[in-house]
């Protein structure tokens, strides 16, 4: 329990990366970032494959097609919605809507995965997603009243929409990610992370002659293929490819196996906190008082979640005539 809390807030210091890093590139559009994200881990990958390449042959087809999925919806499709989200609402906002994850994720895993793991009992678990939530709407609330954003009703509200997309998809991805480790103990995380980026380099490819040829035609203006700063685009996306996305997996994978995945919602908070403390670090300022009230419920709130312990579901014995 210990070393797998230890991997999940390792990789929540390294997901935190990915809210700033379209604050720090904002000219660039979302899909090309998630672009260059991806051909980076993919990248990355090639090396690690060829040093894993006895443990990826042991990867059935299903097992092939499932790291396709885990891919196309939890890597791609996510940080698309999460980056445009971002440039749109604000990283604090956006960060915040993600932060829902740790509730949505608890109730999800509950529902769905309670007969594997066990369950947790929705009298003790309540009084924790409502520290939890209570936290979201303190940090939402000192976003919007500080200025920080510049509200266009629009721009806001379809950066809004993104980020709900962006959290069915992260919903979705660590809790069928965490199912598959926890059904091939014999399979080593790093070997599960390095078969998601090599499925996601062909994919990641497609898509940026996607959106190469799509900002061709609609931003003629626009420098392909690197655009205006390539020497900042470049390594951010080097960076983010290698900590988010590998690394970053790696932590969650190791983590993954070793917490019932009942417990792995409240602990996505880690991503939530880092990206806040990102943030406000890129800001040079510190965080209003209603956005530090709002980070003590979260973190009251997890360390909640965490104290309970999961209650195995007894199923009821089929009678026989």
């Amino acid at each position: 329990m210990f070393s797998g809390v230890l991997f999940a807030l390792s990789a929540g210091l390294m997901w935190g990366l990915i809210f700033v890093g379209p604050l720090l590139v904002p000219e660039y559009p979302g899909a090309l970032q998630s672009v260059g994200r991806y051909v980076a881990f993919g990248l990355l990958a090639l090396p690690l494959a060829w040093h894993a390449r006895q443990r990826l042959r042991q990867l059935s087809r299903a097992d092939w097609i499932e790291a396709l999925k885990l891919t196309v919806i939890g890597n791609i499709l996510y940080y698309t919605c999460l980056a445009n989200a971002i440039q749109r609402t604000g990283a604090p906002v956006s960060t915040m809507i993600i932060g829902t994850l740790p509730v949505v994720i608890s109730v999800t895993a509950n529902l769905v995965y309670g007969h594997h793991d066990g369950r947790l009992s929705w009298r003790k678990l309540t009084p924790a997603l409502l520290l939890i939530a209570l936290g979201l709407v303190c940090v939402n609330a000192a976003e919007l009243q500080s200025g920080a954003v510049d509200f266009d009703l629009w721009r806001y509200l379809s950066g809004i929409a993104l980020a709900l997309i962006a959290v069915a998809c992260w919903t979705w991805y660590p809790l069928r990610n965490s199912r598959w480790l926890r059904e091939n103990p014999d399979k080593k995380p790093g070997t599960w992370a390095t078969a998601q980026g090599l499925v996601t380099l062909p994919v990641a490819l497609i898509a940026g002659v996607v959106v190469t040829a799509n900002l061709a035609l609609t931003q003629p203006a626009f420098a392909l293929p690197f655009g205006p700063r390539p020497e900042v685009f470049i390594p951010l996306m080097l960076v983010i490819g290698l900590f988010c996305s590998w690394l970053g997996a790696l932590c969650w994978n190791e983590a993954s196996q070793r917490l019932p995945t009942v417990l792995v919602g409240p602990l996505i908070v880690f991503e939530i906190l880092a990206g806040l403390g990102y943030t406000f670090l890129l800001r040079q300022q510190w965080p209003p008082l209603m956005t530090l009230c709002g980070i003590i419920c979260l973190i009251a709130g997890v360390i909640y979640a965490m104290r309970i312990k999961p209650e195995p579901v007894i199923k009821p014995l089929s009678s026989s005539r």
